[in-house]
């Protein structure tokens, strides 16, 4: 430590200034992760209530997360994808047993048959499992916890043992497979609709027989089905549609003119003799036998071919009321209600003027309007209260506490929801409650509490206060935002934008899948009020990076590679915005037009990364791999290591590293031969001259080093969670799962430059996520632009920082955390703190640079009495 006396304007004041910087901080892990977001986004399948606590839900995602609440529905959690992850089929079904679930774990792409006997801490395998790991359906008895039915496309099978084995019950001669359009369980009788017909069981699933639709049309049968008991007399509802057009696997979004009629029938009751049904322990005395069952149309109040009902669902125990969810031809959710056992029908999600709806930011008027939710893809009405039933869509779930006369929203928190009866106000904040299951791409700071990030599906959002709350960045109308970027000296913003979603994900490599796609790169003059164009490419824009040495050079990663357009863009004249001039690159050697990540060196050299393409035959291209450039893009050098070559993500420059010799490339495995086996992290200290594989995890999509500790690094996977090292600089570090973080695929690693100990990760699937490490300003010396500590001048009563990048910004913080002063964008390379008002004591301090490293340190200030 140095001590200096300052001398004229302030006698008597000595400002300790501490030149070494902090110590190494010792590695804490994030030990619990909020959410952050401005709620839903993405589509959302099987809402289930618990029948045995009304407040529980459950609600499937296909990005893998399986969303539960504890509060009807106000917060969300996701399940650890270590125990269990959802899908777009098969929801949770309960049991007699509150601790005994049942459902479907899609880990890895399967559909594994499972269990719970611990209330959903814990999911095992069904052991019995007939269908080998590709469940399409499953109907699972509500008065026991041992009979299930399950299926495998075409097979029906039944469990009277929770699993432990199963017996074929039915085999399906229909082009679309054994559907189950729903079950209703009265042992020792078993009802089960399906796209043929009614397969009953009268001795307890010991045997099934089909008996015909009789009332239907010939050539229909059931899209979906339920029923009630009461008073001894059981009631179905069912929505007809074309067998042909009904299949195992069909989605609500197929709801377009597919329903050709509602259908109500009723049961009659006969005695049967006392006795036990094989093999189930159940007497037979009380138990209905079904006759024939005869169907009749009873659709008053819906008209087919303007309203499109696909799902119909009521509680067990109530016979006269019955609800039908779809959508119609205004293109919004519609949730039609009888009381009368099907003679009139009554709609009761009104979405005109959200009449009877408390809304989030999609409905009438809102940001997105009721066309984004569009449809039904989920509905459910509690097994024991025919007034509480929610359906999930496009985005969301909504929820009826009272029978369908009022609607909410359930995912923003109550304080930021709209009215209901009138038009929503766009452009208003929202805090969201965990319902987070849309792709999160980039992070982008302006100050402590203005933050850009980008989406696919939302576009993006911003935030005034941190993070809390949210509302959506305007005149972004592309699907998805991939990078945001601030200028350093003109704090102009940038932002890459495409129509096409998960670019370089697995289910988008293909020209097919990509370059009919539209991008451009917009920007913006007043901190992110208003967007204009900068340049239209007409295709998929997924990086933009500036040059730090020259202040109006920027590059565009644009893809595409049917017409040749893809590749790496520049343009020299950035000042001129709209009017800014942009030019081609050399296409590195190898490559097909499908460029990552670009990043820009202090010394000139341009690096690149060009990610995965499979041809029309669907093998993946050697195209891929690390490229740079001395001249600008006008040649490349390939830097590719051979595991490189099928299928890169992001390309990470060492901040530690001065010379900037040390990269970090991060790749996933492909599968048709050459391209498998390859994923994991690679290093290489030379720039690109040999690489070593320092970690082997299948797929590996970005990496960070931490701003605290040159030791520490957290890496992102597809399917394998958040990984983290706290010896990153030995020849062979070792990762190990940050077991804390929920969700499958993080995406990317932001550490907050206003606070190190905050992680902001992003995912795809899952939204943004922070956890804090309990670290606050501490670390090592993080390299990168130089700051040469504290100075004291003579003169005035600061102190100044000096040899800062214009842009960056300083914080001081108390050891406590707290924040004392904050600077603006610094537009010159010095910064003056005035410490009159400042109390005695040491001070925490962070610079952050606007390449993203950061500086920290700390100072003292001693005063005399």
């Amino acid at each position: 430590m140095s001590l200096q006396l300052i001398q004229g304007g302030w006698t008597g004041i000595v400002i300790l200034a501490v030149v070494l910087l902090c110590p190494a901080a010792s590695a804490r892990l994030p030990s619990s992760w909020s959410v952050r977001g401005i709620g839903g986004g993405g589509a959302l399948y099987n809402p289930v209530f618990n029948p045995s606590n009304s407040a529980e839900m459950y609600a499937g995602c296909d990005m893998g997360e399986l969303f539960h609440s504890t509060d009807t529905g106000h917060t969300w959690q996701i399940e650890h994808f270590g125990a269990i992850q959802g899908g777009n089929h098969v929801g949770v079904q309960f049991t007699s047993d509150p601790q005994v679930r049942y459902s479907v774990n899609y880990e890895n792409d399967g559909m594994t048959p499972v269990k719970t006997s611990d209330g959903g801490v814990s999911w095992s395998a069904l052991p019995g499992d007939p269908t080998y790991g590709s469940c399409w359906e499953m109907a699972v008895d509500p008065n026991t916890t041992t009979n299930l039915i399950v299926v495998d496309y075409m097979r029906l099978y039944y469990s009277s043992n929770g699993g432990a084995s199963f017996a074929l019950r039915y085999t399906s001669t229909m082009s679309g497979g054994a559907y189950i359009a729903g079950a209703f369980w009265d042992l020792p009788n078993v009802y089960v609709g399906t796209n043929a017909g009614l397969l009953v069981s009268t001795d307890g699933g010991s045997t099934f027989n089909l008996q015909p639709y009789t009332g239907l049309p010939s050539g229909q049968g059931l899209l979906s089905f339920a029923g009630a008991k009461q008073g001894g007399k059981i009631r179905f509802f069912g929505v007809a549609a074309d067998t042909a057009n009904i299949y195992v696997g069909i989605w609500g979004s197929d709801y377009w003119n597919i329903a050709k009629g509602i259908y109500t029938t009723s049961g009659q009751v006969v005695q049967r003799s006392s006795g036990r049904v094989p093999d189930t322990g159940i007497m037979e005395s009380m138990s209905p036998r079904p006759s024939a069952f005869t169907w009749t149309q009873k659709q008053k109040g819906i008209q087919i071919g303007t309203d499109f009902p696909f799902f119909v669902a009521m509680a067990r125990n109530d016979t006269s009321i019955a609800y039908i969810a779809g959508s119609g031809s205004a293109g919004a959710p519609t949730v039609f209600k009888t009381t009368t056992t099907g003679d009139t029908w009554t709609q009761t999600f009104l979405a005109a003027s959200n009449q009877n709806i408390y809304t989030g930011w999609c409905g009438s008027g809102g940001d997105r309007g009721w066309g984004y939710a569009e449809c039904a893809m989920g509905f459910t009405v509690a097994a024991d209260n025919p007034d509480l039933l929610a359906f999930s869509d496009y985005g969301f779930v909504h929820l009826s506490t009272d029978g369908g006369q009022n609607w909410r929203q359930c995912y923003v928190t109550d304080a930021t929801q709209n009215p209901k009866g009138s038009n929503i106000v766009p452009g208003r904040y929202y805090e969201g409650v965990g319902l987070e299951n849309t792709s999160c791409w980039d992070v982008l700071w302006l100050d402590e509490d203005s933050v850009f990030v980008g989406f696919s599906d939302i576009n993006g959002i911003r935030s005034t206060d941190g993070g809390t709350r949210w509302a959506f960045i305007p005149n972004l109308t592309l699907n998805s935002v991939y990078r945001l970027v601030e200028h350093p000296q003109t704090g102009v913003l940038y932002a890459a934008i495409s129509s096409v979603h998960d670019l370089y994900q697995s289910t988008f490599l293909t020209d097919a899948r990509i370059d009919g796609g539209n991008g451009n790169v917009k920007f913006s003059t007043n901190r992110g009020a208003s967007w204009s164009t900068l340049h239209n490419f007409a295709k998929p824009v997924i990086w933009i990076e500036l040059d730090p040495n020259r202040p109006n050079r920027m590059y565009a990663a644009v893809v595409n590679h049917s017409n040749g357009q893809g590749g790496i863009w520049v343009t020299n004249d950035l000042q001129n915005g709209a009017s800014s001039n942009w030019t081609q690159c050399t296409a590195p050697p190898r490559t097909e037009g499908h460029p990552f990540n670009i990043r820009a060196l202090r010394d000139g050299t341009l690096l690149a990364s060009y990610s995965g393409r499979r041809d029309a035959g669907g093998a993946f291209t050697a195209s891929s791999g690390v490229f740079s450039s001395t001249d600008s893009g006008q040649t490349w050098q390939d830097r590719s290591d051979a595991g490189m070559r099928y299928w890169t993500m992001d390309l990470v420059v060492d901040p530690y590293d001065n010379l900037q010799n040390t990269w970090y490339g991060c790749v996933f495995s492909g599968w048709g031969g050459p391209p498998n086996d390859l994923g994991g992290l690679y290093r290489t200290t030379n720039r690109g001259s040999n690489w070593t594989r320092i970690n082997d995890l299948d797929r590996v999509g970005s990496c960070t080093v931490s701003p605290r500790d040159s030791s520490e690094m957290y890496l992102t996977t597809e399917v394998d969670g958040l990984w983290y090292s706290e010896n990153l600089r030995s020849p062979s570090p070792t990762f190990s799962l940050v077991d804390a973080y929920p969700f499958r695929h993080p995406e990317r690693v932001f550490y907050s430059p206003y606070d190190t100990s905050a992680l902001w990760v992003t995912s795809f699937g899952a939204g943004l996520r922070v956890g804090s490490t309990s670290v606050g300003i501490g670390g090592r010396h993080r390299a990168g632009y130089r700051h040469a500590g504290v100075l004291a001048f003579r003169q005035g009563r600061d102190i100044v920082f000096e040899y800062l990048v214009p842009g960056s910004r300083v914080m001081v913080r108390d050891v406590t955390g707290r924040l004392v002063q904050k600077s603006g964008r610094v537009i010159s390379t010095a910064w003056r703190w005035n410490v009159d008002a400042v109390p005695n004591g040491v001070y925490c301090y962070s610079v952050a640079s606007p390449d993203g490293t950061h500086e920290l340190g700390k100072t003292a200030v001693l005063k005399p009495n």
